[in-house]
């Protein structure tokens, strides 16, 4: 027998029970894809909330901005503008990021092939061509990460399919390490060694120091509510007045900086740039 497809109201109902949940809601017109900004928000004119930045303030009252507009607020889920929405949505969709979670999308028998081979088991849902895997923890998005393999998690949205069966568990750096770059394409030039006055051995090498070191720092970024840019370039230009003149730095402790900036949504290019410019303003 074919399967009813779920009326307006039963979207309208699962909005809501994902909201009292916790998980930010919203809608999803023909085609799978978030409603069009409104005239006054198009071409973000509005000033506020862009697909793929950091949301800002604009109060538009219907669902504009994509992933930015899902919400955990009833009132806003059953106000008139919405309402209108949900009378022509054709599914519910949330934002993984902003309920603490990352979603593996597997598009297809190989990559579930891949994941199974490869990735903790997780909660899984099935979609129409493969899964979702569910990750508790959140991290970049990115697409094609792997062949038919998308991640979805910060400023990013993914269909409710429901709960899913098996047991959710924490993000592993298996998935974490998906979004990064070749080394060669995020690592810095390398830093220069200076000799040492005396021929002493520099102190910045017993391990606990620099690994302390290494660990505050990835906690400060990873910790980093607001201002990202800015928290990732300080403390870029800690890490390097303190350890950037002794050739104390190795691939490994910046390729460690760099997936931790990249976890809060930086670009390969943005850490490279905040690199380079700490290095320039410390005369490294």
């Amino acid at each position: 027998m074919t399967q009813r497809p779920p009326s307006r109201g039963e979207h309208l109902r699962t909005a809501l029970t994902l909201a009292a949940s916790g998980v930010p809601a919203m809608p999803l017109r023909a085609g799978k894809v978030p409603f069009g900004n409104c005239r006054r928000c198009a071409d973000n004119a509005c000033g506020g909330r862009p697909n793929m930045k950091t949301p800002g303030p604009c109060a538009c009252p219907g669902p504009c901005h994509a992933w930015a507009a899902a919400t955990t607020d009833p009132d806003v889920i059953r106000s008139g503008p919405w309402r209108r929405a949900w009378l022509s949505a054709s599914a519910v969709a949330y934002h993984p990021g902003g309920a603490g979670l990352t979603i593996v999308d597997l598009d297809n028998a190989d990559a579930i092939a891949w994941a199974r081979e490869n990735l903790p088991a997780t909660q899984t849902v099935p979609t129409t061509r493969g899964e979702h895997w569910r990750y508790r923890g959140t991290m970049q998005s990115a697409n094609a990460v792997q062949p038919g393999v998308d991640i979805k998690s910060a400023m990013s949205y993914a269909r409710w399919l429901g709960p899913g069966s098996g047991t959710m568990t924490e993000l592993p750096d298996a998935v974490r390490a998906l979004t990064v770059k070749e080394p060669t394409a995020v690592r810095p030039a390398p830093l220069a060694v200076p000799a040492l006055a005396g021929g002493g051995e520099c102190r910045h090498r017993t391990p606990a120091y620099l690994e302390r070191g290494i660990s505050m720092a990835e906690q400060r970024i990873t910790e980093a509510r607001s201002a990202v840019h800015a928290t990732v370039y300080r403390t870029f230009l800690a890490v390097l007045s303190t350890h950037g003149r002794c050739g104390c730095l190795t691939d490994a402790h910046v390729a460690r900086l760099f997936t931790a900036a990249q976890a809060k949504g930086e670009t390969a290019r943005h850490c490279a740039d905040a690199w380079t410019n700490a290095r320039t303003r410390l005369g490294l």
